[in-house]
């Protein structure tokens, strides 16, 4: 692995959340970037091609859901990891979340391990 720090975007309209994932991911060695909306979500992942993107569902001007299906009309993201993350654990949701283009699901709230575990495996290929 390359000394450069992988890139993963927090896609989450809640600034603690935002603060709480950020914080996981540098103790995990990632370098965050974020995004309060949807549309932010899209822009950010276009401007700044991250290597994993962490996907809330509910959010803002467009939901997550809607900018996975965008970000993932550009053919440079088809491989990108989209991890989807929502308070819901049901078979829909994961079933929504796939269609939408949803690489994976994190269920809130969040553990850390399972965080780290998700998000390696995903870079991992």
């Amino acid at each position: 692995m390359t000394s450069q720090k992988n890139r993963i975007l927090i896609a989450e309209d809640f600034e603690d959340n935002r603060i709480a994932l950020k914080l996981m991911l540098k103790l995990a060695g990632y370098d965050p970037l974020e995004a309060e909306d949807g549309r932010q979500a899209v822009e950010v992942t276009q401007r700044e091609q991250p290597d994993l993107v962490l996907m809330d569902i509910s959010l803002p001007t467009m939901d997550g859901l809607q900018a996975t299906r965008a970000i993932r009309a550009n053919p440079q993201f088809q491989n990108l990891p989209i991890i989807i993350v929502s308070a819901h654990d049901n078979e829909q949701a994961h079933e929504e979340a796939r269609q939408a283009g949803g690489s994976g699901y994190l269920t809130k709230p969040i553990e850390f391990e399972d965080l780290k575990r998700l998000i390696e495996a995903h870079l991992a290929g």
